[in-house]
């Protein structure tokens, strides 16, 4: 099946996160009621100044991360929701999870022990549906698989 063309709405990406227990096969789960998401680059750029370039710049990319800030609703019972709502309170390597980014022309960017980062689970008003935020956070480089042309 040859890949998607054209424009399409932000809400054909989709995140998974690795629901198994520790140590076992991964088993990778969309998360539940994702509403939105931003996604930041860190490129690390060496520079430097060389007699020979008249005073103008050289540089070279030399380092990269990325984050990836999620809002959700917290979705009690959702595999992937609970997933993520487990890392809350989590430290160390503890948070740290398989998770990955589909996109809608079937790229997948797997981020192989992703550092989760929950900053908020189920805070808000009263009369508000709970929260679920947080951010997936490169840790290593991730994994691209292109989608296969047919």
């Amino acid at each position: 099946m040859p890949a998607k063309t054209g424009v399409y709405p932000c809400y054909e990406n989709q995140f998974q996160i690795d629901t198994a227990s520790s140590g076992a096969t991964a088993v990778m789960k969309t998360i539940a009621d994702c509403e939105s998401f931003s996604v930041s680059f860190d490129n690390g750029v060496e520079e430097w100044t060389p007699f020979d370039t008249q005073g103008w710049t050289r540089r070279l990319l030399t380092a990269k991360s990325v984050t990836i800030t999620v809002t959700a609703k917290r979705n009690v019972g959702d595999p992937g929701n609970d997933a993520v709502a487990g890392l809350a309170w989590a430290n160390g390597r503890d948070a740290e999870k398989d998770a990955q980014w589909t996109f809608p022309d079937g790229t997948i960017v797997k981020f192989a022990g992703a550092v989760i980062n929950v900053t908020n689970v189920g805070a808000g008003d009263s009369t508000a549906v709970a929260p679920l935020e947080f951010d997936i956070m490169s840790n290593g480089k991730p994994e691209i698989t292109l989608p296969s042309e047919g």
